[in-house]
């Protein structure tokens, strides 16, 4: 079928984890030489001990009064939070900053991608924030623009290009959005991702899901019934992906190979632990889990569907939460009438996303409020074009 209308072209022991060495180090002010971005944030930061941070964060916002807009997502430690007009997910936040005109400064405490999907919405007169651009996302990294071309070009020569619908996650760089853009494509969220892909069935045979295999194959088999034999994975560091040009023509999903480091930990194993441990659990992931840990999970969504799972849940439940660390505590502490517990044993921060730590805040407050522009984040007109096709077929679909 050829498709329509495209042209070709609470603390952690209260949730029962133990820091490990290697978390600790995440946690830290080390560079991180895999960030897609960058690894060092210039300029002088306050030091973390500086007793004067908080009012310090206080009073350069205050300074800078409707000027400044603080975002935060739901990731990022209370102490970042604590500053954050809005708090939510990437997507929100970015349609969040999109309703302020007034602002002249977006602050987003978050990551890369969501600071370029932010810029994107905003309008021109605006300057969006990231208070550190070593901030970026692991699963964002897996998957460039020029091996995004590449698969493009084993599925033209696989003879399904024609076919294929692109759907890529929102946890993706603005040239993988402007690549989906180009051809047609949309962007998803883990909220509207099995609207996405119905809508992309609807246009072709196929679907190269970017950059998440997790959510796109949790999605496609549990919500849309696909068989796993009908899915496979294009990894970009193997000749022709690592798969036969009949392997693509027989594939309904094509996945790409990248994944959360956060949730890709959590295992089948996890599962049975806290079971075992806590009878009568509630076991709630995020669908960028792998497909056994959602298969055995009694509960699956975003994380906007955790929070609210969590805030309708009867007092006395017991909760094993398969997501970032940071909301678990801090859903943990909003519910002191429930038993919420880590799935993991051991901590799992999302460690880009702690980069931005209040030192990394004051600094990007106070250089704004001084009149200096700092760690501005723009992207180009027509990846911004391109981009925003994709993200205006999202917001159209049904």
């Amino acid at each position: 079928m050829q498709r329509k209308g495209v042209r070709p072209v609470t603390t952690t022991e209260t949730l029962d984890v133990q820091p490990t060495p290697l978390a600790l180090l995440l946690l830290g002010r080390e560079s991180d030489p895999r960030s897609e971005r960058g690894v060092d944030c210039p300029g002088d930061l306050p030091a973390p001990s500086d007793p004067h941070l908080v009012e310090r964060a206080r009073a350069a916002k205050a300074r800078l009064g409707d000027k400044v807009f603080v975002l935060g997502h739901h990731y990022q430690r209370d102490e970042v939070i604590e500053f954050a007009d809005v708090t939510g997910d990437s997507f929100k936040l970015a349609r969040d900053a999109a309703a302020r005109p007034e602002a002249e400064y977006i602050v987003f405490c978050g990551v890369h991608f969501m600071a370029e999907s932010a810029d994107i919405l905003t309008s021109s007169r605006q300057q969006v924030i990231l208070p550190d651009l070593a901030a970026g996302c692991s699963m964002a990294d897996m998957a460039s623009a020029e091996q995004v071309a590449e698969c493009w070009d084993v599925l033209a020569d696989a003879g399904v290009a024609d076919v294929t619908v692109p759907v890529s996650y929102m946890n993706s760089s603005a040239d993988i959005k402007a690549f989906t853009g180009r051809h047609g494509g949309t962007i998803c969220t883990s909220s509207n991702a099995q609207r996405a892909l119905e809508w992309a069935f609807s246009q072709g045979e196929k679907v190269l899901f970017l950059p998440d295999q997790h959510l796109g194959r949790n999605t496609a088999v549990r919500d849309l019934g696909i068989p796993l034999e009908e899915c496979v994975v294009y990894n970009p560091h193997k000749p022709g992906g690592g798969l036969t040009a009949e392997q693509l023509r027989n594939a309904r999903m094509i996945l790409w190979r990248g994944h959360c480091s956060v949730h890709g930990r959590f295992s089948l194993e996890s599962v049975e632990d806290v079971r075992a441990r806590i009878p009568g659990v509630n076991v709630l992931v995020h669908p960028e889990c792998k497909h056994e840990v959602v298969s055995a999970a009694d509960h699956v969504g975003s994380t906007e569907y955790i929070i609210k799972m969590l805030d309708a849940a009867p007092a006395g439940s017991a909760w094993a939460i398969g997501t970032e660390l940071n909301l678990v505590r801090r859903l943990a502490k909003a519910h002191p009438d429930k038993q919420i517990v880590f799935l993991d044993k051991t901590v799992c921060f999302c460690s880009t996303m702690n980069r931005i730590d209040l030192p990394h805040l004051v600094w990007a407050l106070e250089s704004l409020a001084d009149g200096k522009t700092v760690n501005r984040i723009e992207v180009d007109a027509e990846t911004e074009h391109f981009a925003k096709l994709a993200l205006e077929q999202m917001l159209a679909l049904p």
